[in-house]
């Protein structure tokens, strides 16, 4: 095992939290000020709808939002396999999004950037079941980007006014 001998893991405790480590959620963690307070924009499309979903999964929905969270979706298929006969049997789906992170009360916008990344299917010999695949491959792809929007929101956090 990795971290058998528990003298090993104690000291990798104390040395995290000497170099000022704090958990997001815990006590005096940015997280909370996150949590129930950002309202996600409305989304206009399957995507952007599984992008919210997901984000409001993760950061709660707000009831009296502090915060607003915008974002641009660019999403794209790239054939990855081809026969000799020039048939596809398996894509990739690209995405990335852009978003920005702006206090409600003043306009103003707090934190922005841009994530990305991608997920795959095999293309099958039905219709049905490609199709399938392709919409779970993009339902994957909101939820690896939400995530990773959530994740740098977090990191941002404790520099948030208070």
């Amino acid at each position: 095992m990795w971290l058998s001998d528990r003298r090993a893991f104690l000291f990798s405790a104390l040395a995290i939290a000497g170099c000022g480590f704090t958990p997001v959620y815990g006590p005096g963690g940015g997280g909370s000020r996150l949590q129930d307070a950002v309202l996600v924009d409305v989304p206009s499309d399957r995507d952007a709808y599984l992008l919210t979903q997901q984000l409001d999964h993760r950061l709660g929905r707000a009831d009296t939002p502090r915060y607003g969270l915008s974002y641009a979706l660019t999403v794209g298929e790239e054939r990855m396999a081809i026969t000799a006969n020039n048939i596809t049997t398996r894509f990739n789906v690209v995405g990335s999004a852009t978003y920005a992170l702006r206090d409600l009360d003043s306009g103003a916008v707090l934190t922005s950037g841009t994530v990305d990344s991608f997920t795959g299917y095999g293309a099958d010999d039905t219709t049905v079941a490609t199709l399938s695949a392709g919409r779970d491959a993009r339902s994957r792809l909101m939820i690896i980007l939400a995530d990773q929007i959530t994740t740098r929101l977090l990191a941002y956090a404790p520099d948030l006014p208070a």
